[in-house]
């Protein structure tokens, strides 16, 4: 049965697919944390060393912070084993690694690892192709005032999702941050706003609007167990997997 190892285990992210785990059967092979005191679960403890789980586990998962990927990806690839990264906040400095790490292990990257918000995304990207660029888009994520990073990595999936149901690159077609006098909406942009604020798990809305007409879709997430069970379904599935880099389309079969 394949052993899951957890990044960041003593997060809210890494006690939500301990529970999963544990709750399904899945031997869980440890944890990291920065301070790696206590048991993710009893008696199976935490380290700080990310090769010595990477050994361990049959697969990982990181939901943990940016600045710790290349580490983990360095101790996943010298122990061959596959890693899902639900980390958000990520750079093109974290993607470029995660392509050189995907040359030599199966990775899994998402901003999200609910099956509603893939299916929104998909939904997303079959409307963008559908409509004209008279259409506007817009995209509207509500989350804790914890969240550090904005846009959310669901409201950037949710955005590539509509630049490529559009053909054309979101780096180059979004507008954020809008304040004071913006002058006229770029034709064709995506745009994004961020709110924050109280225990919001994950709200994401995505509104097509043109002359006299608007189409709105979105997911509302109630707890972060949804992205747990996901996390956790998609790291079994990863664990078969050839070296490659991968995200949830393949594990929903989308």
């Amino acid at each position: 049965m394949t052993s899951i190892g957890i990044f960041g285990a003593a997060g809210r992210m890494g006690r939500a697919i301990a529970q999963v785990a544990a709750e399904g059967g899945l031997p869980i092979a440890g944890g990291t944390d920065r301070d790696p005191a206590g048991d993710i679960a009893p008696g199976i403890p935490m380290t700080a060393d990310p090769l010595t789980l990477a050994e361990a586990a049959d697969v990982l998962i990181d939901f943990s912070v940016p600045g710790a990927l290349s580490a983990h990806l360095d101790a996943c690839v010298a122990a061959k084993t596959p890693i899902l990264i639900g980390t958000t906040g990520l750079e093109p400095v974290h993607h470029a690694l995660i392509d050189q790490a995907a040359a030599h292990i199966p990775v899994l990257q998402t901003g999200n690892t609910s099956l509603g918000v893939n299916i929104l995304a998909a939904l997303v990207e079959r409307a963008s192709a559908s409509l004209g660029d008279d259409w506007d888009i817009e995209i509207v994520e509500m989350h804790h005032r914890h969240k550090v990073d904005a846009p959310s990595g669901t409201a950037l999936l949710l955005g590539e999702a509509a630049a490529r149901g559009r053909g054309i690159a979101l780096a180059n077609h979004s507008e954020r941050g809008r304040d004071g006098i913006t002058g006229a909406r770029a034709p064709g942009a995506i745009g994004f706003a961020a709110l924050r604020g109280g225990s919001v798990a994950g709200d994401h809305q995505v509104i097509f609007a043109t002359d006299g007409e608007r189409i709105e879709i979105g997911h509302r997430a109630e707890n972060r167990i949804i992205f747990a069970r996901g996390a956790v379904k998609g790291a079994r599935w990863l664990a078969a997997q050839p070296a490659g880099r991968y995200d949830m389309k393949g594990v929903l079969g989308l």
